[in-house]
């Protein structure tokens, strides 16, 4: 495999990236975690992503795989890493770990709450002492202290606990889970957000910090509007389905074709859809002159709306109501989006042009942009580097492999 990667209109890094010079020990595995070191990696900072002996599981979450064997699930959340396989149940393990930490500014992990402090790299008693300068992000299901805390959480799991299940399908379906991991991996956001935060602060105070990011928190906190709307009004939200339980017209509608999502937010905008679709006495309608009279006759407005949209293509459509400042788009399926100009032109696919393709980098940064430099690491592809890097021997290294605390193969 080329160890370069490119996006399909060839953009190549121009920067280290704005995190260059940023050490992290990666310690997590699955989504929430993967996703807010590789973010961080994209924009230039060194991540060690620390296997255990049989490596992340989502190595083997697929179909689909690639002739090699690894996931699209893996290879989606992994790259611009190394790979080092380490048995951290092992004194020998937990030495190497502890030398790792020397020189990084950054550890990440999500196991269990209190795993590192069984294991003697408990933050407050021994970290944050022996590494003041350390930033150590815990991510977690629910935390370590409160009812709920130290239980295992899970993306879906999260979404029926937090109340993001309940508000999202419609009447007739009942409660659905968000199609995309959105807990997974917003908390993954927070992470590295918070991490940045304690980097900047890290900058004035010379001292590290403990992050404690949860999924449960970050659920509950994306529950906007719905949870401000109840805590407002003390009413339950209900599902709605593709609508907006404020502003309408926000839904979906049926074009000739396909349907199309308007977004509809203020008044001159009702205006200028009911114009582009040839209905201009729909603006001076008293039944749909202002969101709330449009909110609270929503049947009569999707009625309007749909007579009309039927004589109209939506691509076509949604093109003229975007020129004329009318949000709106066509419902596009994954592989129309995979192609659409704008997406190669956002450089938002990448491929290393050997099997490797992916999602680009969302953060566009003018003098220090983030890129797509390395493909996702074998396991253990890079756990002899490592080692020497921090100071190893190549007997010690050899002694290392041979006992199995550290490791280039996964175990079985």
């Amino acid at each position: 495999m080329s160890n370069t990667l490119h996006s399909p209109t060839g953009l190549e890094a121009q920067s280290g990236g704005a995190l260059q010079g940023i050490k992290v020990v990666d310690l997590t595995r699955v989504l929430g975690g993967p996703y807010c070191t590789m973010i961080l990696a994209d924009h230039g900072a060194t991540v060690i992503k620390v296997e255990p002996p049989r490596g992340d599981e989502t190595r083997d979450w697929g179909p689909p795989f690639r002739e090699d064997g690894e996931s699209a699930y893996f290879q989606g959340v992994n790259r611009n890493k190394r790979s080092i396989g380490l048995d951290l149940a092992t004194e020998e393990g937990k030495s190497v770990l502890s030398r790792l930490l020397e020189s990084a500014d950054v550890l990440i992990e999500n196991f269990k709450p209190g795993t590192l402090e069984k294991w003697g790299l408990g933050y407050d008693d021994v970290l944050s002492k022996t590494y003041p300068r350390l930033i150590h992000c815990r991510v977690t299901g629910f935390g370590s202290t409160g009812p709920l805390g130290g239980f295992p959480g899970y993306d879906a799991v999260i979404q029926a606990m937090s109340g993001m299940l309940s508000v999202n399908g419609s009447p007739d379906s009942g409660p659905v889970r968000v199609g995309t991991p959105m807990v997974d991996m917003g908390t993954g956001l927070n992470a590295a957000i918070a991490i940045l935060m304690a980097i900047v602060e890290r900058s004035r105070s010379n001292r590290g910090q403990f992050l404690d990011i949860t999924l449960y928190d970050s659920a509950v906190a994306l529950l906007h509007p719905q949870g401000n709307n109840y805590l407002m009004s003390g009413k339950a939200p209900t599902i709605t389905g593709n609508a907006h339980p404020n502003i309408y017209p926000y839904d979906t509608f049926k074009c000739m074709d396909k349907e199309i999502f308007l977004a509809v937010g203020n008044n001159g905008q009702w205006a200028k859809l009911a114009e582009a679709l040839g209905a201009s006495e729909l603006a001076n309608d008293p039944r749909f002159k202002d969101n709330r009279n449009r909110s609270e006759n929503r049947v009569a407005v999707k009625q309007e709306l749909e007579t009309r949209l039927k004589l109209f293509k939506c691509d076509d459509l949604a093109t003229n109501l975007l020129e004329k400042g009318v949000p709106a788009g066509p419902v596009n399926s994954i592989p129309e989006v995979m192609e659409h100009p704008h997406t190669l032109h956002r450089q938002m696919k990448v491929s290393d042009g050997n099997g490797y393709n992916a999602l680009g980098v969302q953060a566009k940064l003018s003098r220090t942009p983030g890129s797509a430099r390395r493909p996702p690491p074998f396991y253990g592809e890079d756990t002899r580097a490592i080692l020497s890097e921090a100071g190893y021997g190549d007997e010690e290294i050899n002694h290392l492999i041979d006992n199995g605390t550290a490791l280039i193969h996964r175990k079985s």
